[in-house]
Protein backbone atom coordinates (compact mmCIF):
# COMPACT_ATOMS: atom_id res chain seq x y z
CA UNK A 1 0.00 0.00 0.00
CA UNK A 2 1.43 3.35 -1.08
CA UNK A 3 1.57 6.07 1.57
CA UNK A 4 -0.23 9.33 0.71
CA UNK A 5 2.08 12.29 0.27
CA UNK A 6 1.36 15.08 2.72
CA UNK A 7 0.48 18.42 1.16
CA UNK A 8 2.73 21.11 2.62
CA UNK A 9 0.99 23.84 4.58
CA UNK A 10 0.84 27.32 3.07
CA UNK A 11 -1.04 30.36 4.38
CA UNK A 12 -1.46 31.53 0.76
CA UNK A 13 -4.79 30.44 -0.71
CA UNK A 14 -5.01 29.07 -4.22
CA UNK A 15 -7.35 31.91 -5.22
CA UNK A 16 -7.02 35.16 -7.13
CA UNK A 17 -8.88 38.17 -5.81
CA UNK A 18 -7.78 40.82 -8.23
CA UNK A 19 -5.51 42.07 -10.96
CA UNK A 20 -3.84 45.47 -10.54
CA UNK A 21 -3.05 47.51 -13.63
CA UNK A 22 -0.56 50.31 -13.11
CA UNK A 23 -1.58 53.45 -14.99
CA UNK A 24 -0.37 57.02 -15.36
CA UNK A 25 -3.74 58.76 -15.87
CA UNK A 26 -6.48 57.16 -13.77
CA UNK A 27 -9.47 58.96 -15.32
CA UNK A 28 -8.27 58.29 -18.88
CA UNK A 29 -7.58 54.63 -18.12
CA UNK A 30 -10.90 54.15 -16.32
CA UNK A 31 -12.71 55.56 -19.36
CA UNK A 32 -10.63 53.39 -21.73
CA UNK A 33 -11.22 50.10 -19.87
CA UNK A 34 -14.92 50.83 -19.39
CA UNK A 35 -15.27 51.73 -23.07
CA UNK A 36 -13.57 48.49 -24.16
CA UNK A 37 -15.95 46.54 -21.91
CA UNK A 38 -19.05 48.49 -22.95
CA UNK A 39 -19.51 50.03 -19.49
CA UNK A 40 -20.58 53.54 -18.54
CA UNK A 41 -18.32 55.49 -16.21
CA UNK A 42 -18.76 58.93 -14.73
CA UNK A 43 -15.30 60.56 -14.60
CA UNK A 44 -16.41 62.42 -11.46
CA UNK A 45 -16.61 59.03 -9.71
CA UNK A 46 -13.00 58.17 -10.57
CA UNK A 47 -10.80 59.24 -7.66
CA UNK A 48 -7.12 58.60 -7.12
CA UNK A 49 -5.37 56.35 -6.20
CA UNK A 50 -7.46 53.42 -7.52
CA UNK A 51 -10.51 52.66 -9.63
CA UNK A 52 -12.22 49.27 -9.56
CA UNK A 53 -13.54 48.38 -12.99
CA UNK A 54 -16.91 46.63 -12.62
CA UNK A 55 -16.09 43.06 -13.70
CA UNK A 56 -18.34 40.00 -13.83
CA UNK A 57 -16.89 37.07 -11.90
CA UNK A 58 -14.78 36.75 -8.78
CA UNK A 59 -11.47 38.26 -9.93
CA UNK A 60 -11.48 42.04 -9.76
CA UNK A 61 -9.72 44.56 -11.99
CA UNK A 62 -8.19 47.55 -10.21
CA UNK A 63 -6.49 50.47 -11.94
CA UNK A 64 -3.81 52.04 -9.73
CA UNK A 65 -2.13 55.41 -10.39
CA UNK A 66 0.30 55.20 -7.43
CA UNK A 67 -0.65 58.70 -6.29
CA UNK A 68 0.80 57.99 -2.83
CA UNK A 69 4.06 56.53 -4.17
CA UNK A 70 5.95 59.46 -5.68
CA UNK A 71 8.97 57.24 -6.39
CA UNK A 72 6.95 54.86 -8.60
CA UNK A 73 8.04 54.71 -12.23
CA UNK A 74 5.63 53.07 -14.65
CA UNK A 75 7.01 50.29 -16.84
CA UNK A 76 4.61 48.45 -19.12
CA UNK A 77 5.04 44.74 -19.67
CA UNK A 78 5.68 43.55 -23.23
CA UNK A 79 3.76 40.36 -22.35
CA UNK A 80 0.06 40.11 -21.51
CA UNK A 81 -0.69 40.76 -17.86
CA UNK A 82 -4.13 39.11 -18.07
CA UNK A 83 -6.75 38.17 -20.62
CA UNK A 84 -10.33 39.08 -21.37
CA UNK A 85 -12.45 36.12 -22.46
CA UNK A 86 -14.20 36.40 -25.83
CA UNK A 87 -16.59 34.04 -27.56
CA UNK A 88 -16.04 35.29 -31.12
CA UNK A 89 -12.36 36.13 -31.65
CA UNK A 90 -12.91 37.61 -35.10
CA UNK A 91 -15.61 39.95 -33.82
CA UNK A 92 -13.41 40.96 -30.85
CA UNK A 93 -10.46 41.65 -33.15
CA UNK A 94 -12.58 43.81 -35.46
CA UNK A 95 -14.03 45.65 -32.44
CA UNK A 96 -10.60 46.47 -30.97
CA UNK A 97 -9.16 47.47 -34.38
CA UNK A 98 -12.25 49.63 -35.03
CA UNK A 99 -11.56 51.57 -31.84
CA UNK A 100 -8.05 52.35 -33.08
CA UNK A 101 -6.46 50.36 -30.26
CA UNK A 102 -2.98 49.09 -31.10
CA UNK A 103 -2.74 45.36 -31.81
CA UNK A 104 0.64 44.21 -30.46
CA UNK A 105 0.36 40.55 -31.47
CA UNK A 106 -1.80 39.40 -34.33
CA UNK A 107 -4.42 36.71 -33.96
CA UNK A 108 -3.16 33.16 -33.51
CA UNK A 109 -5.11 29.91 -33.61
CA UNK A 110 -4.46 26.52 -32.06
CA UNK A 111 -6.96 24.04 -33.42
CA UNK A 112 -10.46 25.13 -34.37
CA UNK A 113 -11.63 26.75 -31.14
CA UNK A 114 -8.65 28.25 -29.31
CA UNK A 115 -7.42 31.66 -30.45
CA UNK A 116 -6.00 34.91 -29.09
CA UNK A 117 -4.50 38.28 -29.94
CA UNK A 118 -2.86 40.99 -27.83
CA UNK A 119 -3.56 44.71 -27.67
CA UNK A 120 -2.27 47.63 -25.60
CA UNK A 121 -3.96 50.03 -23.20
CA UNK A 122 -3.09 53.77 -23.15
CA UNK A 123 -0.02 53.08 -20.96
CA UNK A 124 1.28 50.27 -23.14
CA UNK A 125 0.11 47.49 -20.79
CA UNK A 126 -0.46 44.42 -22.95
CA UNK A 127 -3.79 42.61 -22.66
CA UNK A 128 -4.82 39.38 -24.35
CA UNK A 129 -8.22 38.66 -25.83
CA UNK A 130 -8.65 34.89 -25.75
CA UNK A 131 -11.31 32.28 -26.39
CA UNK A 132 -10.32 30.39 -23.23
Amino acid sequence: MEKEKAVPYTPIKNEMCGVFIHVTDLKKSAQWYCDVLGLEVNPDNVESPVFNVPINGVTGLTLDDHAFDKSFVHHSSPSPIFNFRVTDIDEAYTYIKGKGIPIVREMEWVGDDFAWFNFADPDGNVIMACTC
